[in-house]
């Protein structure tokens, strides 16, 4: 008599993957209900951790080809004694079926566990497990059947709040972070989505822990999802036929089974809201893929916010720089014996700054930090010649459609990784101390601190009290007087050395008509700026109101 398994048959050739929950033969033999059989491994004790998904209580010679892997056999080998040839070949047969293992409880037919079998199964590696006493079998089946039905209804249980959790957060315009963090939070480890080439696009989890996956992922990534037993599960992401990347659950301490379906579930998740990012109708998120105004397959996507979540850190500090490094290597950049240029470019158009970075070979990330800041970061060889090609990439981005007045700021490059924010922060500063005066001031390609002289020092100071008042003072009549048009023009005829003709030019008006002007600005502030001093004390002035407005 042989009980049949709902488990539906595998193709031939089709290797089983053990999707379906499933316990050990080393969980099964600590049971209780098995341990009063006393029951002795005898052979396969190094494959006790292997699978078992379904339980069958078999007395045919011929069990093999009914099943369909994963099986724990149980027989008393009535119809084996006396015949060698058939113990053998049940054995073989057994593992042919990538059986679980065998049980073979000892009794009339076999007082002794048969040498012939056991022979048989540690050459095949099949666990077989003998019963000293007497046991009834459908005790057995009966607990293993319903460990295998609970775990199996939680798991899917779990599927079923995951997708409408994950549907939810979709349908309210939640970002893809948002969903990867709910995903991390029910699988209690860290949570990576990679492209196919390994890179990581996405991690959520808690960070420590995310920072230990990604120190080594260059070599564990590739055999994430070999072996089941660590609790590696990886999902693929497809989307219309075409896969794009994979979600890896490392380290799920969970059943496999309910792991294989929250992988299952979250991919769906993100491929649905990839799929209505790409239609323009989703991922309007703060910090999701397509972002105000985008779609998955635009610059704000996945790699961008990975970018970005790096060069946030490193500018402000929040994570020290080394802690770092597993990020900057697993988000592909190279790390190793490398020269890094920090540089922040002011335009409006972020995707610009990645696609010239392709266009020339450069290796680096890029991302905008804000409205109109966007982080560089290259990474070149030490025998790379870094000003040349800082300023090549410069030239390029701002020979781009409409963006001739880009600025590219820059900071020397860095041989120590541990001085890259500081060198961010250093270039930040002097985008940010230039971007008022790019139309007026003759700039160099690549902007560097010592080319933005006294207006650098003065926004470094413009959050000084001191410097405040004196701004305030110095201005005060034209920032309480009724031409607000007349502070434009002081700006420009001090930015350009007080050239009255360039002042007049830039501003569309007549010589006879800016004297004028000239003269009411002197009139308000009560100043010569025919005078050096004066005329460079309210130029101090204008810089550092500038730089608080700013």
């Amino acid at each position: 008599m042989t009980t049949t398994s709902p488990i539906p048959a595998r193709q031939p050739g089709e290797p089983w993957e053990p999707w379906e929950p499933a316990l050990s033969v080393r969980q099964v033999l600590g049971l209780e209900r098995v341990q009063a059989g006393q029951p002795e491994v005898v052979a396969g004790a190094h494959r006790l951790d292997r699978p078992v998904r379904w339980v069958h209580v078999a007395e045919a010679a011929d069990v093999g080809v009914m099943l369909s892997g994963g099986e724990m056999v149980l027989t008393t080998g009535v119809l084996l004694a006396g015949d060698e040839d058939r113990q053998s070949e049940y054995v073989r047969s057994l593992d042919r079926a990538e059986a679980a293992a065998v049980v073979l409880g000892l009794g009339r037919a076999f007082p002794a566990p048969p040498d012939v079998m056991r022979r048989a199964a540690e050459r095949c590696g099949l666990p077989m497990v003998v019963l000293h006493r007497p046991f009834p079998f459908a005790e057995l089946t009966e607990e293993v059947q319903s460990r295998l039905l609970r775990r199996k209804f939680a798991a899917v249980s779990l599927s079923e709040a995951v997708r409408t959790e994950l549907t939810g957060l979709i349908t309210a315009g939640a970002p893809v972070q948002r969903l990867l963090d709910e995903v991390a939070r029910h699988a209690g480890c860290p949570v990576v989505v990679t492209n196919l080439a390994h890179r990581v696009l996405g991690t959520a989890g808690e960070r420590a822990a995310v920072d230990d996956v990604l120190r080594d992922w260059e070599r564990i990534a590739r055999q994430a999802g070999a072996a089941s037993a660590d609790g590696w599960i990886r999902a693929e992401l497809s989307c219309r036929g075409e896969r794009w990347g994979r979600l890896v659950l490392c380290g799920f301490r969970g059943e496999r089974a309910a792991g294989r379906l929250l992988a299952d579930r979250a991919a769906e998740g993100l491929v649905l809201h990839r799929m209505l990012a790409g239609d323009g109708t989703h991922g309007q998120g703060s910090g999701g893929p397509g972002g105000p105004g985008g779609s998955w397959d635009s610059w704000d996507s996945w790699e961008e916010q990975s970018a970005r979540s790096l060069l946030t850190d490193l500018v402000t500090g929040a994570v020290p720089a080394r802690q770092l490094l597993p990020r900057a290597r697993a988000a592909g950049l190279p790390v190793n014996r490398r020269v890094f240029v920090p540089l922040v470019v002011r335009e409006r158009e972020p995707a610009r700054a990645a696609r010239v970075l392709r266009r020339l070979g450069l290796p680096g990330i890029a991302a905008q930090l804000a409205d109109d800041h966007v982080a560089v970061l290259l990474s070149l060889a030490p025998d790379q010649d870094a000003r040349a090609l800082t300023a090549h990439f410069a030239t390029r981005l701002r020979a781009e459609p409409d963006n001739s007045r880009a600025v590219v700021a820059a900071a020397d490059a860095r041989a120590d990784w541990a001085d890259v924010p500081a060198g961010l922060r250093e270039a930040q500063h002097v985008a940010d101390a230039v971007a008022d005066s790019a139309t007026a001031l003759d700039l160099p390609p690549v902007v560097r601190l010592r080319d933005i002289h006294l207006r650098g020092l003065v926004r470094l100071l413009r959050d000084d009290p001191h410097v405040q008042s004196f701004a305030e003072r110095e201005l005060d009549g034209l920032l309480r007087g009724p031409d607000q048009d007349l502070l434009p023009v002081l700006r420009t005829y001090l930015a350009t050395g007080r050239n009255k003709s360039r002042t007049a030019q830039l501003h569309h008006v007549s010589r006879p008509a800016l004297y004028r002007r000239l003269e009411a600005i002197q009139g308000r502030l009560g100043v010569d700026l025919d005078d050096f001093e004066q005329a460079a004390s309210v130029h101090i002035a204008l810089l550092a109101h500038d730089a608080q407005q700013g």
